[in-house]
């Protein structure tokens, strides 16, 4: 038996893939490029596979990871294991690298995203400027959804790494949020304070491109 981490992109129309079905895109894809993938003992026998932080529904992800385990010892290469991934997966979910998992998944602390904001023919200087400013609030409460509910919550804590600029005509925004099991801060609550309390409801194309641990150290 041997673990490895596969690493995949999740872009295009795959951000509109659920992580159930994208567990079964990933699950089909393995059995039908023959890789010897191993499974658990017992009456019920089943694949383990396990993603490291499951994205939100329309989010792309540049550095996404699904950890499975080997019934080979070593036989396949990793090349391998990339080029049969890739003839089996759709072109928006494309493998780029397999390594033995050296973090777990529970020590992921941080993540970061991309945001880039159509300012939909307003000044992009100005509409940045704005936000700029509001994201840098004393504070900066809006709804969160919870599993009781939602509450009010003040997001201004956890944007001390995010930066505002401007790009082609576009606005974007650069962000290091809490992700993981101890807290997690959606980027999509960023522009729900921008919606509520500038009064734009700018479409937004959001990507996540790595994760870190608690020290910001990259997962691995």
């Amino acid at each position: 038996m041997r673990p490895v981490r596969i690493w995949f992109r999740k872009v295009g129309t795959a951000r509109y893939i659920s992580h159930l079905d994208l567990n079964r895109c990933m699950a089909r894809a393995i059995h039908r490029a023959k890789i010897p993938l191993w499974y658990t003992q017992g009456f019920n026998p089943r694949a383990f596979l396990t993603f490291a932080l499951p994205l939100s529904l329309g989010v792309a992800g540049e550095r996404e990871s699904v950890d499975i385990k080997l019934d080979d010892e070593g036989t396949m290469t990793d090349e391998e294991i990339i080029a049969r991934l890739n003839e089996a997966l759709p072109d928006d979910i494309p493998v780029f690298a397999v390594t033995e998992p050296v973090m777990k998944p529970g020590k992921i602390a941080y993540a970061s995203y991309e945001l880039t904001l159509d300012p939909e023919g307003r000044d992009a200087e100005e509409t940045a400027g704005r936000i700029a400013a509001l994201l840098q609030s004393e504070t900066l409460v809006v709804p969160k959804h919870t599993k009781s509910g939602f509450v009010d919550f003040d997001i201004r804590p956890y944007l001390d790494h995010v930066r505002v600029f401007t790009d082609n005509g576009q606005v974007r925004i650069s962000a290091i949020l809490p992700a993981g099991s101890t807290m997690n801060v959606n980027p999509t609550l960023m522009l729900d304070a921008v919606k509520a309390e500038l009064g734009l409801d700018l479409y937004a194309q959001i990507r996540r491109t790595d994760l870190y641990d608690e020290n910001l150290k990259n997962f691995a």
